[in-house]
Parts: structure tokens; C-alpha cells; sequence
């Protein structure tokens, strides 16, 4: 029988590196390509199955292969090592990123990893002999593409406006991604646009952007393994299968939604800390401005490639059962002494307040009168002085809160669209559709100019079903109060927690702030 070769960049995250580990007990059937940073944690993780193919580790760059078992030690930045994993391949699961906090603090880097080099894949891809024929890429993107979906938005589905929040290079750098993907010549692709990944070593994650999230939004999340399973499953589609050329929402399904303060206070609990009430201030969670969401549609991935698996109680019974000694005998300790969990809540207060103050947290931000970031996360540092003790005016967070669906600005049950949908679609953004003739296709591209006069050529499914837009208003600079007025479907997701006498912009260079 002969096999077929996955690459798959990104083996080293945490969606990544479960989708190898389960790759590799399917070497009957596939070889493995991976091209990975000659770091020396990527070394010695990769080590044991390098030695397993017999293959001899060798520092630093370079190619070794043995087995049906092929790393590139090198750069996704680099376009002759992506040419060179790309060889011969048959598919490319693609869950590679650099992600936030670290992206947002360098874009540069976010643009090369998350935009350029996917450019660098598809243009390998299509530089094999008759690979956009034949050669099947699944682009992981990221919930962070829709930005913030605080409730009565929280239900969300593909399609509906991509708004990367205002600081968020990472969701920036992503929708091009994605977009390099959904306008490219590859005859199968999919797109899977990833929510947060649980971890069992959930404390690793501690980081001040966990104070950028507000405690109502709504997080329909995954586990790692469930994460991981669902990418590989994607090898087991037929190419007659219609999951090819659309956009999805990967999450765990109902079982796995749960407001981000409930979500918190679990944790808090688990570890012998009582709530989040007791160790944080309310003040320290921004009001608006980051994302998660429920998903309306999960449900539509699930079926093609069964990814629904843990619950948030499965989730949180691994993170208990993982957690390291210390964490376990310190939760003990609080639950048979008083004493002692009134000493770990003051500990915890301290270190969380740390992180606030870092120059990524938000009461740095307030301490240092950083505008821009208490204008995009608080509205104003009125509010956020007016933000009461937790139990005081607390927003809805009922697990199942009213919610409407959003408006794509055209007939959605029709099953083929004319140039008159097209057409609405447009005026509905705020622009027009300059193509004066259309045959139906809804990968072929037309012509649009968006309400500032900008003109870009994109397929109709790239903008009607997959919520792109114009290019040239994608940010940075992010300019949303204006981009507002002008988008009535922009307007959907922008108006439920902004005011629309509010004029804020922020350039390109804002991030620099706190560098």
C-alpha cells in the first residue's frame, strides 16, 4: 500500500503536538513531515521518535529523514525550508501559530509566522507537480477573528463580521492567514477556526491577558485531545466530501460552554482558594475588547469530523487529577485549615496583582495613563472607577442569556445566490459590487468597493459566507468608530458595548506603548 505524507507544521503546541502524537500511531498509513526551530526544547522533544525511525539527531539546521519520518529543521519564515517539507506531501494540517500575549507585543513576528508563511505553503503547494489538485491543506484559524461577542452577541457562526480586537496583531495576522487560504487556487481546503484550548496544566497559562478578558464572556471551549483528535480525523475525508472549500468553528459543542467567571471560580475552587472574588479585584478584568463566544454552529464540524469528546467536567477532573504535587498539597492544606487557606488566598492575591501591574495588565494601564488601552478595553477610566466590589451590579451571566442572530445581509436559505444577493451583500457593508456580471460561482472573483472607496477583488464566498471584508479597512490601524457608521454589518457587532458618539482610533504603532 502505498502512503500518504502529511506535513504538519506547528507540531510543537499544544493542538499540534497531540495531533502528532496521534499521527504517529497511524504510520501504517502516513508518512510524517514536520518542519520545526531547532530549538533545544524542540530537540529534545522530537528526540525519542527520531531515535524510534533511527535517525541520528544533528544540532541545528538542517534535514533528517528515515522511516517515513522527515524533519526540517529550520523556519516557516523561510520559504526554501517550507518548499522543502512541502515535497511530495499529500496533505498539510496546519495548526502552526505564534500566538498571543507574545504576538501582540511583536507583530513582526506575528506577520511572518501567521501570514507570510502560509503564503510560503500555498505557493509550495502549488509548485508541486499538480499540487493544487490534489494536495489538501487544513488552515487552523482562531476564534480571535471575531473578537468581542459579549452578550447579546455571544451566540456566533461563520459568516458573521470578523473584528480582531483593538491591540489583537495575533487575530490580525490570522484572518490574513486565513484569507491567503480561502482566495488561493487549491482545489481542497478547509478552514477551522479554533476556540480555546484547555490545557491540563492550566496554571502554565498565567499570564496578565487573562485580565484582558471580561467575566462575562462566554467561552464555548476544547480540550487539547479533543483538539488534536479532530485535526488528524480530518484525514479520514473523501474528496467528494462537501466539507471542502468552507469555513468552521471548532469547539467542544454545549458540554463545553461556560462563562469565563464561572470558568475562574472552578479553577479557584479546585485549588482550595474558595472564588475568584476572594484573591482579585473586579476592576482588574477589562469591560470589552478581547473574544470568545458561543458557537451556534460547532455542531456542523463535529459531523464531518467528530471531534465532540470531553465535557467542562471531564476538563476540569484532568486539570485536578494533573495538577503537580505542590498545587494538590496546597489545596489540601486549605481545605483542612483555615488558617493556612486564608495565608494561600493573600499569596494568590499578590501574584494576580502582579500580573495587573504588569505592562500588559490592565492596572498598569490605569496607574500609568496608557489612553488608548483603558479607551479600548474600559470605554473610559470613568468606568473603570465606577466598576463596583464583585456581587454589586453584576452583569447577566445565566448560562443560556437571550441572544439574536446576526444579519449577513442577504437570503441565507437560498441555495443558489444571484448577482442581486451579491449586490445586497454589499450595500448591506456599506459598499457596492462594482462586477457587472456574474455566473454563480461563488469561487470565482468579483470586483467590490467598500463605503471609504476602496477597491479589492475576493470571491463571493470569501466575504458572504466566511465574513471578510475590505483589506484595506482590516486593521491596523484599527478605526472601528467610524468603520461603524458606515457598515451596517459592522455596526452588529460594534454598537452592543460602544457608544456611537465615540471616535477613537488607533494607529498601526499602538501596541509600542508598553514596549
Amino acid at each position: 500500500m502505498v502512503k500518504e505524507k502529511v506535513f504538519l507544521p506547528g507540531a510543537s503546541g499544544s493542538m499540534g503536538y497531540e495531533a502528532f502524537k496521534q499521527l504517529w500511531e497511524k504510520r501504517d498509513k502516513y508518512d510524517i513531515v514536520l518542519l520545526q526551530r531547532p530549538s533545544k526544547k524542540n530537540k529534545k522533544l522530537f528526540k525519542p521518535y527520531e531515535k524510534q525511525c533511527g535517525i541520528k539527531s544533528i544540532p541545528g539546521r538542517g534535514i533528517v529523514e528515515k522511516n517515513g519520518f522527515k524533519i526540517v529543521w529550520g523556519d516557516a519564515t523561510n520559504y526554501e525550508d517550507i518548499e522543502n517539507a512541502c515535497e511530495g506531501i499529500d496533505w498539510c494540517l496546519c495548526p502552526m501559530a505564534f500566538i498571543s500575549p507574545a504576538a501582540d507585543r511583536n507583530p513582526k513576528m506575528a506577520e511572518a509566522v501567521n501570514t507570510t508563511a502560509i503564503k510560503y505553503i500555498i505557493k509550495a503547494i502549488e509548485a508541486q507537480p499538480g499540487g493544487a489538485n490534489h494536495i489538501k491543506f487544513i488552515y487552523i484559524g482562531t476564534v480571535a477573528e471575531t473578537g468581542d461577542r459579549l452578550p447579546p452577541i455571544h451566540h456566533g457562526r461563520i459568516g458573521d463580521p470578523l473584528k480582531p480586537s483593538i491591540f489583537d496583531f495575533y487575530a490580525v495576522t490570522k484572518i490574513k492567514g486565513e484569507r491567503t487560504v480561502l482566495e488561493s487556487n487549491l482545489r481542497y481546503w478547509a478552514s477551522i477556526r479554533q476556540t480555546f484550548i484547555m490545557i491540563p496544566d492550566v496554571l502554565s497559562l498565567q499570564d496578565p491577558i487573562m485580565f484582558h478578558q471580561p467575566i462575562n464572556s462566554f467561552m464555548e471551549n476544547n480540550t487539547w485531545r479533543d483538539a488534536g483528535r479532530g485535526l488528524i480525523n480530518c484525514l479520514d475525508i473523501p474528496e467528494d466530501s462537501n466539507f471542502w472549500r468552507r469555513c468552521y468553528n471548532m469547539a467542544g459543542g454545549p458540554s463545553c460552554r461556560i462563562t469565563f467567571y464561572d470558568y475562574l471560580n472552578r479553577v479557584m475552587e479546585i485549588n482550595g482558594l474558595g472564588s475568584i472574588t476572594e484573591v482579585a479585584e473586579r476592576k482588574w478584568f477589562a469591560l470589552r475588547n478581547f473574544h470568545m463566544q458561543y458557537y451556534e454552529d460547532s455542531y456542523k464540524l463535529n459531523e464531518y469530523i467528530h471531534n465532540w469528546g470531553d465535557s467542562m467536567e471531564d476538563f476540569f477532573e484532568i486539570m485536578k487529577e494533573n495538577r503537580p504535587f505542590s498545587l494538590k498539597l496546597i489545596s489540601w492544606l486549605c481545605k483542612k485549615s483555615k488558617r493556612f487557606q486564608k495565608i494561600a488566598k493573600k499569596a494568590t492575591y499578590k501574584q494576580l496583582k502582579e500580573l495587573a501591574m504588569d505592562k500588559t495588565g490592565t492596572l498598569y494601564w490605569y496607574k500609568k495613563n496608557l489612553d488608548m488601552r483603558i479607551s479600548a478595553f474600559y470605554g473610559s477610566y470613568k468606568k473603570f472607577e465606577s466598576i463596583p466590589e464583585w456581587g454589586i451590579d453584576m452583569p447577566t451571566m445565566h448560562p443560556e442569556p437571550s441572544w439574536h442572530k446576526l444579519n449577513h445581509g442577504y437570503d441565507e436559505d437560498k441555495v443558489s445566490l444571484t448577482i442581486q444577493d451579491l449586490k445586497k451583500a454589499a450595500k448591506f457593508r456599506g459598499g457596492e459590487l462594482i462586477t457587472e456580471e456574474w455566473n454563480g460561482n461563488m469561487y470565482e472573483k468579483v470586483k467590490w468597493k467598500c463605503a471609504f472607496g476602496h477597491e479589492f477583488e475576493f470571491k463571493p464566498y470569501t466575504v458572504l459566507k466566511a465574513g471578510h471584508w475590505c483589506p484595506d479597512c482590516l486593521p491596523p490601524p484599527w478605526n472601528y468608530d467610524q468603520e461603524a457608521k458606515k457598515n451596517p454589518f459592522f455596526a452588529q457587532v460594534w454598537y452592543p458595548n460602544h457608544n456611537k458618539d465615540e471616535d477613537n482610533f488607533y494607529p498601526e504603532n499602538c501596541y509600542e506603548d508598553i514596549l
